[in-house]
């Protein structure tokens, strides 16, 4: 049985939905948790204590140990604040579960800058302010782990544009903090979770395109069994000690569990390429077979230089 005994997380966004069952798994193992949430709306508007207290009431009720926090993750100074209520309260940091979010309406062209900015300052802002100024206790912790929540939206959608690039850029900021980590023994994953929460509840607009599939006539539904609890088993799994990934994407939901990858082709290559070889070549360039899934930036460098073609012998 995977334990967090002695160790401390923050979840973030743990007020309700996916967070809350994340900080719930984990303090019923164990770990001593710091409960982080705003409180505020769906699109980031507002604040309430209420959710967060309610779920560090839940844990002591259980017999486990938390506090609350209601700092915002989408300031440097929120960051560090939430990272001082672990390090008052228990000592330091072993793990930092980063899932608070938001959901703005938009679709595009409308979407403006403004739905940009907020996206990115909470879901790819808030994960590298939180991880950022949890990093010095992290470093020091012989367990340290890190799980980032990008989302399906990554593979694209016209109702979520701002979202889904601020949940794309996640993926990025997670394979580099792996590539940081590295040296210090800090291992940083990511989930792309689908759960019955409420940002994705199907009668929200952004989430039309998978409403056919979620909603019946009577009777249960696939997303009645999204529930968050098996969300919450990835996650438990990616913040243990004996979890060796890192760099990676798991996709999960309903009890089903995925490797997301990034992969490039082998390609077609001319040193004196010219826009009419592309359009000769590109079944070559898009062929998926023989596909090569770097580790990090080190290795792709090796398998890219490579594969520069030689110039044509005069």
């Amino acid at each position: 049985m995977l334990e967090f005994e002695g160790r401390t997380a923050i979840v973030t966004g743990a007020g309700r939905g996916m967070g809350r069952t994340h900080a719930l798994l984990l303090a019923s193992r164990g770990a001593r948790v710091v409960i982080n949430d705003l409180g505020g709306a769906m699109d980031g508007t507002g604040a309430d204590a209420g959710p967060a207290q309610a779920v560090v009431d839940e844990i002591r009720a259980a017999g486990g140990t938390a506090v609350a926090d209601t700092s915002s993750v989408a300031t440097t100074e929120g960051a560090e604040a939430i990272v001082a209520t672990a390090v008052e309260a228990f000592g330091g940091v072993d793990i930092v579960i980063n899932n608070a979010g938001i959901l703005t309406p938009h679709t595009f062209p409308d979407t403006g800058a403004e739905d940009l900015d907020r996206n990115l300052s909470v879901h790819l802002g808030g994960s590298f302010n939180v991880t950022r100024a949890a990093w010095p206790h992290l470093v020091k912790s012989p367990a340290a782990r890190v799980v980032l929540t990008t989302s399906c939206a990554l593979f694209g959608s016209p109702f979520l544009v701002a979202y889904g690039a601020a949940k794309g850029g996640l993926i990025g900021l997670g394979r580099n903090l792996a590539g940081a980590g590295a040296e210090h023994g800090i291992k940083v994953n990511l989930i792309a979770p689908y759960a019955k929460t409420r940002m994705a509840d199907p009668d929200i607009d952004v989430n039309e395109g998978a409403r056919t599939e979620v909603v019946a006539d009577e009777g249960p539904t696939v997303f009645d069994r999204l529930l968050p609890e098996n969300i919450s088993a990835v996650v438990a799994f990616l913040a243990h000690e004996s979890c060796e990934l890192t760099g990676e994407v798991l996709s999960c939901g309903g009890g089903r569990v995925a490797r997301i990858f990034f992969a490039e082709t082998q390609g077609y290559g001319k040193a004196d390429v010219t826009p009419e070889d592309i359009a000769a070549n590109i079944g070559q360039i898009c062929d998926e077979r023989d596909y090569y899934v770097p580790e990090d930036i080190t290795v792709y460098t090796t398998f890219f230089m490579e594969r520069v073609p030689e110039p044509a012998s005069v």
